[in-house]
């Protein structure tokens, strides 16, 4: 989460260029919306139990569990021309480059447009503390199931957008980790989670690995957004400078269970 902000940071004044970031998660961790409520919605006993990390993330939305999974992170100037103003257009524009990372793992991903009243009304009030529980506008589906989460923050005239792309996922561990008002809610919850989300091996007979899911995105975003991507090694003195955000932030409890 540092490095996500450090990159906004040194894109805002125009250190680097426009990044594309792939990475993992080592402890497994579950990361928290900007303004989710940890005490009200998150089981932190099971969180230790299972020996997570824990973390709040910069962007909003809800509770994710970062474990078997390629996440992604792109920072780009608002101003840039192929940039729209509106945060879902935005959106849209972004996960071009993930839709097409779907095709060339063999996945016939689409994008989910809310189309009635009901399915809008539901996403300004969710039900659930779980990310993966419904999919936003233009997240990428498969067989009508979410298949990534993206959050979005808009500081300093910058887009960041990060995101989960679930390779596998341990269902029973993720609902572990919230809060429910009663186990038959918990249970029809998780039920109805089957219908609505899938890991991307459970879509394919080979399962693909990290790098091979690395590779197949690095193209998709190639493709679907028209670059070219260059690789980039972070100087000791950026590394410094993430670290520094890191302590006085991502690692502190003020920030990450303040609310």
């Amino acid at each position: 989460m540092a490095l996500d902000e450090a990159l906004l940071d040194w894109h805002s004044k125009g250190m680097i260029p426009p990044t594309i970031r792939f990475y993992g998660w080592n402890p497994a961790t579950l990361s928290v919306g900007y303004f989710q409520k940890v005490e009200k919605e998150i089981n932190l006993a099971k969180v230790k139990e299972y020996g997570l990390g824990f973390v709040r993330r910069p962007t909003g939305g809800r509770g994710v569990l970062h474990d078997q999974e390629l996440t992604y992170s792109v920072i780009v100037s608002e101003e840039h021309p192929e940039m729209p103003e509106s945060v879902t257009e935005a959106y849209r524009i972004i996960s071009a480059g993930i839709l097409e990372g779907f095709k060339y793992v063999g996945l016939d991903a689409y994008f989910a447009i809310p189309r009635t009243d009901d399915e809008k009304q539901a996403l300004k009030n969710p039900r659930s503390a779980v990310c993966f529980d419904a999919p936003s506008w233009y997240e990428l589906v498969v067989e009508g199931r979410k298949v990534a989460g993206s959050a979005q923050t808009r500081q300093k005239g910058v887009i960041l957008q990060h995101g989960s792309i679930i390779l596998d996922i341990d269902e029973d561990m993720l609902f572990d980790l919230f809060l429910y008002s009663s186990d038959r809610v918990r249970e029809r919850m998780q039920r109805n989670f089957k219908n609505k989300a899938i890991a991307i091996n459970a879509l394919k007979k080979t399962a693909i690995s990290l790098d091979e899911a690395k590779a197949a995105f690095k193209r998709g975003f190639e493709k679907g957004l028209n670059i070219k991507l260059e690789p980039y090694t972070l100087t000791e003195e950026e590394e410094a400078s993430v670290q520094e955000i890191a302590s006085s932030r991502y690692e502190r409890d003020e920030w990450n269970y303040r609310k």
